[in-house]
């Protein structure tokens, strides 16, 4: 599994149980990480990484950078993004039910 740097520092301090949505079947859960609903966390890829969503939706602004302008994307369960080596992401869920995604290596 690839490595990422949680940025925020609110978050990194969260119990692991204040963080994990009662909702969500163990199936899902199974190798992925979650985000609630209102939370919003920036990650620092370590290597190139591929973020996939499981289920609900999230909100991405990925960093500006002189090759690119940042641009807000929403990806749906099934839906996925590479992320390069140090390129550094903020992620919100989409809506009131949080969701799920894995992070792995590109």
């Amino acid at each position: 599994m690839s490595t990422a740097v949680c940025t925020n520092q609110s978050l990194a301090t969260l119990a692991p149980a204040a963080r994990t949505a009662t909702a969500v079947p163990p199936a899902v859960r199974r190798g992925a990480w979650q985000i609630a609903p209102g939370e919003a966390m920036s990650l620092k890829a370590r290597s190139a990484s591929v973020l996939r969503v499981k289920q609900g939706r999230v909100w991405i602004t990925p960093d500006a950078t002189s090759a690119a302008p940042s641009e807000d994307l929403v990806l749906a369960p099934g839906e996925s993004m590479t992320v390069a080596a140090g390129q550094r992401i903020v992620m919100e869920a989409w809506d009131g039910y949080g969701a799920t995604y894995s992070w792995d290596p590109a």
